[in-house]
């Protein structure tokens, strides 16, 4: 149990939280008693003892690679992201509604029209009617309040705003309903065949669904931006200078090693819904975890996939052998061979302890015909494990060799015949 001087406290934060504008103005967007109490009880939650305290301690993950986790979630999917590798899966192509997950489909869209220059982080963004009436999870916009794209990303991230993300939605599409038709082309082209989307939100709807592993696509793309971690990692931060706080709903932002993000999600329909992100040893995962009973079940589950990777996955530098590495014959060229290097190669995800099993095997050109330029691909390595190929490198010409003409032939045997 919380003091009382703290509980008056955690109150009057939350009252802020849910009023931003009190403190200035009369009138607040109007909203019933039970949005009102639903945001309360979770703006109290966000100086609750139980968030401010570290994650209880749970059981060390198995050690093997394939071990069942049975993790207490609908769905579950782990994926390394700089290969899209699934290391584990649990019911991950079931589909199930999203909740606020959804935001992760909506900032990446929001990401991409900033990198192509439609708009900056200081565009000042004028909240419409609609985008102000949106309910569940919000800053209280007002109709014709304005906010800066940086305001609005900090408050759809950190603090979920469905006000917020609709308000983006507009300035990137003109209207939710194209925005949203953009995130379904979005999907497919990223190859998520188990979802749909219907709103830019994630309150429930009908036909509003997604799966773990699509959710695990989706994160990988968006946390591929790296400007979204300027938002992603924000445990605490304000808005309308100081008068409006904002509390990340996740809650491995602050108590797990490496986290970068990056999405939480809850409605009575989804349950408890994380997408949780981490960086360590050179090594960058996607945890995501659907329908939970429970907050503490998901960040439970998402810290139990993501130490599980950590434990039993490592991104590794191959030297590659130098008797694989052999000078190729040049034909009609000013030299006889060309020796061969090999590009910088990206490290391999292997599972630990496997790192001496990788088998290197060369396809390197028997002969080439001149002219031969420098860095030009002569052939490839791949490495593979268990008969899976799990990396590759390209071989290149180390040297220009330029072609023999007749007139430079003609030279050469002049140069011979005056040398004997």
């Amino acid at each position: 149990m919380m003091p009382k001087a703290k509980k008056i406290a955690c109150l009057a934060l939350g009252f802020l939280l849910l009023f931003p504008g009190a403190a200035q103005a009369d009138e607040v967007i109007p909203a019933s008693n039970e949005e009102k109490a639903e945001q309360l009880q979770i703006a109290t939650e966000y100086y609750s003892d139980d968030l401010m305290e570290p994650l209880e301690e749970i059981a060390e993950t198995a050690a093997e690679p394939g071990a069942n986790l049975d993790l207490p979630a609908k769905g579950a999917a782990l994926m390394e992201v700089s290969t899209g590798r699934l290391l584990y899966e649990q019911d991950a192509h079931v589909q199930l509604a999203p909740a606020s997950i959804t935001k992760v489909m909506s900032l990446l869209l929001i990401m991409e029209a900033i990198d192509n220059g439609q708009f900056g982080v200081d565009t000042v963004v004028t909240a419409s009617d609609y985008a102000c009436s949106m309910g569940g999870s919000q800053i209280w916009l007002e109709p014709g309040e304005t906010m800066t794209v940086d305001e609005l990303l900090k408050a759809t991230a950190v603090a979920s705003a469905n006000d917020a993300t609709v308000a983006l939605a507009e300035l990137v599409a003109g209207s939710e309903e194209v925005f949203v038709q953009r995130m379904n082309a979005r999907a497919e082209e990223l190859g998520m065949q188990d979802t749909h989307f219907v709103n830019c939100t994630g309150l429930d709807a009908e036909g509003h669904v997604t799966s773990a592993y699509d959710v695990a696509v989706m994160s990988r793309a968006l946390i591929q931006h790296s400007l979204i971690k300027n938002y992603s990692t924000i445990w605490m931060d304000t808005l309308r200078g100081g008068q409006s706080s904002l509390v990340n709903t996740n809650k491995l932002v602050r108590f797990y090693p490496g986290a970068t993000g990056l999405k939480t999600g809850t409605t009575s329909q989804a349950g408890s819904c994380l997408a949780a992100t981490a960086e360590k040893d050179g090594m960058e995962l996607v945890a995501v975890v659907l329908g939970c009973p429970s907050s503490n079940d998901r960040f439970n589950s998402a810290r139990k996939l993501l130490d599980h990777g950590y434990a039993n996955w490592a991104r590794v530098t191959v030297e590659v052998a130098p008797a694989l590495l052999a000078d190729i014959p040049v034909k009609k060229g000013m030299e006889p061979s060309v020796s061969v290097t090999v590009e910088e190669m990206d490290s391999i995800l292997v599972a630990k302890g496997r790192q001496g099993d990788l088998a290197q095997n060369v396809d390197l050109l028997e002969e080439i015909e001149a002219p031969v330029y420098a860095g030009q691909q002569v052939g490839q390595i791949r490495l593979t494990l268990d008969e899976e190929e799990v990396g590759s490198v390209n071989i290149l010409a180390a040297a220009t060799v330029e072609r023999l003409t007749f007139s430079r032939a003609v030279g050469r045997l002049l140069s011979a015949l005056f040398t004997l």
